[in-house]
Formats: C-alpha cells, sequence, structure tokens
C-alpha cells in the first residue's frame, strides 16, 4: 500500500505540468483562506441586527459545540486523507475550494447580518470557533464545503455518501445551535452547485488529472 503511494506521487510529480499546476492550486487556495479570514473579521465587526427565522423562531437552542467543532475537525481530516491518497485529485480539490472560499468571502463582506441568537457560547477551541463562526452568516461554509466535495466525488459512490452525510450533518447541527439561518444552510446548496459547474469549466486542466485512473 505505502509503495503504491509513493509511485503514484512519483508518476505524478514527474510531470512537469503536473507540477505546475499543483503549485498553481496550492497559492490560490493559500490566498483563498487569507482572503476568508479577513472577510470573516470585517463582517463580523460591521454586523448590524439579527431577524427573525421561520425554522430558528420555532425550535429551542441546542448545545451543539462538541460536534460543531470536533466535526468539523473530523471532517478536513477525512477529506485531506481521501484526496491526498490519490496526488492527481488535488489540484482540481484545492482550486474548487479555494474558488468556494473567495466566494463565500464576497458573500459575507456584502452581507452583515448579525447571528441569530444563541443561549450558549462555543467554549470549545475558542480560537477555531472564533475564526470559522463570526458575523459570516450567509451562506454556511459547512455545509458548502461537504457538498462540494460530494459533487467532486460523485462518481466515487462511497465518498459520495460520506460527504453528502457530512454535508446535511453539518446543516442540522448549524440550525439546531442557531449558528445559521435557514436561508445560509438552504442557500449553500445552490450556490455551491454553481461553484463546482464553475471550477469545471475554469480548471479544465486540474479536472482532467483528476479523473485520471492510475
Amino acid at each position: 500500500m505505502v509503495k503504491d503511494i509513493f509511485k503514484r506521487y512519483g508518476t505524478a510529480f514527474a510531470d512537469s505540468s503536473f507540477r505546475r499546476l499543483l503549485t498553481f492550486s496550492a497559492l490560490f487556495f493559500a490566498a483563498s483562506l487569507v482572503f476568508i479570514f479577513y472577510a470573516i473579521g470585517y463582517a463580523s465587526t460591521r454586523a448590524s441586527n439579527h431577524v427573525t427565522d421561520i425554522i430558528l423562531s420555532n425550535i429551542p437552542v441546542f448545545e451543539v459545540g462538541w460536534y460543531f467543532v470536533y466535526g468539523t475537525f473530523s471532517f478536513v481530516f477525512i477529506a485531506m486523507a481521501v484526496t491526498v491518497w490519490r496526488p492527481t485529485r488535488l489540484p482540481l480539490v484545492l482550486s474548487a475550494l479555494a474558488l468556494f472560499f473567495f466566494i463565500r468571502g464576497v458573500f459575507i463582506s456584502i452581507t452583515h447580518l448579525a447571528p441569530f441568537p444563541v443561549e450558549f457560547t462555543l467554549d470549545i477551541a475558542t480560537i477555531f470557533t472564533r475564526i470559522f463562526n463570526g458575523g459570516d452568516q450567509f451562506f454556511s461554509g459547512h455545509t458548502g464545503a461537504p457538498f462540494l466535495l460530494a459533487l467532486l466525488y460523485w462518481q466515487y459512490l462511497p465518498l459520495r455518501l460520506i460527504f453528502l452525510g457530512w454535508s446535511i450533518f453539518f446543516a442540522i447541527i448549524v440550525l439546531l445551535g442557531h449558528l445559521h439561518y435557514s436561508i445560509d444552510v438552504l442557500a449553500a446548496f445552490f450556490i455551491t452547485y454553481t461553484i463546482y459547474r464553475m471550477a469545471l469549466y475554469l480548471f479544465p486542466r486540474a479536472r482532467a488529472f483528476f479523473y485520471v485512473q492510475e
């Protein structure tokens, strides 16, 4: 198994076009993380008032901090493991996620809606939650990111089901915890699908590498 992994990486990195593509994707992804970080900070400092929500206004607040934080860590670990297993998947996944973060950063920068009132604080991993649970309401990244990976891995049924499961799980968690408005969650699926189609169109070389049979 280990030999197979090294062989796949050796074959992939022997291709100079793959190395250039991976370098671009990694830099694009890193830039998107910086952008989303400052976008969240900007939106959080300028948040206005909260509004009523037909779902959140009719359900109690549940303590979901543990599921929210450690669920996120688990998702990131699984997503990384699945992607690095085959290096040819890296450029498209990194580029698609970068596009996702840039677009989400724009959305939250122009929508300064305050979070719905909650009755508990996410006191687990304070720094982590401050970064990923600020004034970034529209649209839900926790719902959209797993759905994006489900779309990318759609032809691989087990992975499709795993990432769809994570997306639905986070959709439920953020609603039960009143961490996102209902529109944030519902819109995430539609916007993410558009981002997925954009990624396939904008990154044809990365798409070609992604579906290479190694």
